[in-house]
């Protein structure tokens, strides 16, 4: 097993360079960069100057750069400001030596380090990532496990409507149904619209500070968990229901096992491995898709946030770290089912089998 962990993690650094390598390439195609951005500012900044004061220096013989675009020289200065002045080709190997000691250089438009504005958003992403996921795993698997202890009957149909509709709507639209109904869109205000604290937050008590917190969390965490358990209760239940019609079942039910006994002492443990396989998948779901939209649409300072503006200001370092640090975690994530999936049956064993 030490020797798969080994190659997966040396597998992880060609992975990396091929994404930030196609990344790279596909963002310098992308018109609109931070250059053009700047060269246009300064174009019409210099032009509403010139239609002004700029008018008597005109009529003295001065004509302001604005109106008849940059000079050459200022272009050049734009572009080194942002580190265009380079090839193409250095550029993406100077950013891949910052890489290795994880320095991701600087924001072009917040005057921070990339490292310093990862390491300020990412308690928000986190926080909303973790408590989504717990809520949807002991919503998901406990539903799931029961629709497939009663497969066909009244609480398995019941629920299908709701897993129905939890599946096939997105999260984004749960997210704005809440705000409209509960957050003063047009029915109640009961909950804040935006942010993960109020005013005054460090002035309160610590009993009103968990409170406070809760309370800013309430919408888009629900939001998160309507649109993500659905999946998680079906591959639970059809997982479950597998390993319940296999001869193993049969076995510990005909030598008088209680069926909780049977279940949880037999069942559970097979069945889990889908889940556990699935579960890195979820989480990049839940960390890179759904809290995305949702820290977007409640204004809530975490990455997804933070990668949504740079992507709009063509931040490109701020666009690579968050690209890096994203696709890093989902790497160690799957990583860590792999694992899981020898702890859980030490069965699988993936250095025997050669697999990567």
């Amino acid at each position: 097993m030490g020797a798969y962990i080994v190659r997966r993690l040396l597998l992880i650094i060609p992975t990396l360079f091929l994404i930030l390598l196609t990344n790279f390439v596909i963002v310098q195609a992308a018109p609109g960069g931070p250059v053009e951005q700047a060269i246009h500012q300064a174009e019409a900044g210099a032009t509403g100057m010139g239609t002004g004061d700029g008018a008597a220096a005109a009529s003295n013989g001065d004509r302001y750069q604005g109106s008849r675009g940059l000079s050459p020289e200022m272009v050049e200065q734009i572009k080194q400001q942002y580190g265009f002045d380079k090839p193409a080709h250095e550029r993406f190997w100077l950013m891949l030596k910052g890489y290795l000691t994880f320095d991701f250089g600087e924001s072009f438009f917040k005057g921070k380090s990339v490292t310093e504005l990862l390491v300020e958003k990412m308690p928000v992403t986190v926080s909303l990532g973790l408590w989504s996921t717990l809520l949807i795993y002991l919503i998901a698997i406990p539903l799931g496990i029961q629709k497939a202890i009663k497969h066909n009957g009244f609480f398995d149909r019941a629920t299908a409507v709701l897993l129905v509709v939890g599946y096939a709507i997105p999260t984004f639209i749960f997210a704005v149904l809440l705000i409209v109904l509960f957050a003063g869109g047009s029915y109640w205000q009961i909950f804040p619209l935006q942010g993960l604290t109020s005013e005054g937050f460090a002035d309160l008590s610590v009993i009103d500070k968990i409170k406070d917190y809760f309370w800013h969390l309430a919408l888009p965490l629900t939001a998160v968990t309507i649109g993500g358990f659905a999946g998680l209760a079906y591959l639970t239940k059809f997982s479950f229901m597998e390993e319940l019609g296999k001869q193993y079942v049969l076995t510990a039910r005909a030598k008088g096992l209680v069926e909780r006994r049977v279940l949880y002492g037999h069942v559970f443990r097979n069945a889990m491995l889908v889940i556990i396989a699935g579960m890195p998948a979820a989480l990049v779901g839940i960390f890179l898709a759904s809290n995305f939209l949702i820290e977007i649409i409640f204004n809530l300072d975490g990455l997804g946030l933070l990668g949504f503006e740079a992507v709009q200001q063509r931040d490109y370092p701020v666009i690579f770290g968050t690209l890096f640090l994203f696709t890093l975690v989902g790497l160690l994530l799957q990583l860590v089912s792999d694992v899981l999936y020898q702890v859980i049956d030490p069965r699988i064993d993936f250095s025997q089998r050669g697999q990567l």
